[in-house]
């Protein structure tokens, strides 16, 4: 209400100016309160502009939980190694324990021979180490006949390996390297084997001196050629002294 007083007031002071009167002026200004929208003046003013909404804060989410890590596979087990073998015809060089001597061995008597060197496979590996042990039967066993025999009869037949304090049968062929012949003094044997020359070369002095002396001197050359025959054919012994060299050759393959 005191905002209309003002406005009427100040409406008759311009009409006093104007020279119009105060009734119209103040007719005037009822009308147009009239159409004038009517105005809440108890409504409080501010120039601010309008408070943005607030966000909505953000609902906290429970996080999820990760899955667990699946299992490592079980590793695999390693192959099993290949077996060690060797194959047919693998070299095996030994050395022989103790003397093998034809005066003394008999065949059926067994030897034994010690591995000199590491026997490998085809990967390396070994497969019979060095001091491993073969023993082995002397199959065959004769002194040389006469001289023109240079080797006399030696057979070893190699019968099993020991590796490891344990035993493994093998097949295999066996020649002593380093075996000699040594002489043995002439004997009533070697003596026998040329009597028959002896009484020929009497027969034959008689023959030619066709007396008693022929006869005697025919039987002292004959005797001298004897002699000189037993001394070409004496028996020589074979000998394989401790420590000689004695190879194998396997004949079929070893798995151990």
């Amino acid at each position: 209400m005191s905002g209309k007083r003002l406005s009427l007031f100040a409406l008759t002071l311009l009409a006093a100016c104007a020279g119009e009167s105060p009734d119209r002026m103040a007719a005037d200004s009822l009308s147009r309160d009239l159409q004038r929208a009517p105005v809440d003046s108890s409504a409080v003013l501010s120039d601010s502009a309008p408070a943005a909404p607030e966000a909505p804060k953000p609902v906290a989410t429970k996080p999820k939980p990760k899955p667990a890590p699946k299992p490592a596979p079980a590793p695999k087990p390693a192959p099993a190694p290949a077996p060690l073998a060797l194959a047919s015809g693998t070299v095996i060089v030994t050395a022989v324990d103790q003397e093998i001597h034809s005066r003394v061995n008999k065949a059926g008597e067994t030897i034994t021979t010690t591995v000199s060197s590491d026997v490998t496979d085809s990967q390396g590996r070994v497969v019979i180490p060095v001091g491993s042990r073969v023993t082995m039967t002397i199959s065959e066993i004769h002194e040389s006949e006469n001289k023109g025999d240079k080797t006399g009869k030696l057979t070893l037949t190699p019968t099993e390996v020991a590796i490891a304090g344990r035993t493994y049968p093998i097949v295999a062929s066996a020649e002593a390297l380093d075996r000699q012949l040594q002489d043995r003094k002439t004997n009533a044997g070697d003596v026998a084997k040329v009597g028959a020359g002896t009484a020929a070369g009497a027969l034959v002095g008689r023959v030619i001196g066709g007396n008693t002396k022929g006869a005697v001197i025919g039987g002292i050359i004959g005797g001298a050629v004897g002699a000189q025959r037993a001394v070409e054919t004496q028996d020589r012994d074979v000998v394989v002294p401790a420590g000689s060299r004695v190879q194998l050759r396997l004949q079929s393959g070893l798995v151990i």
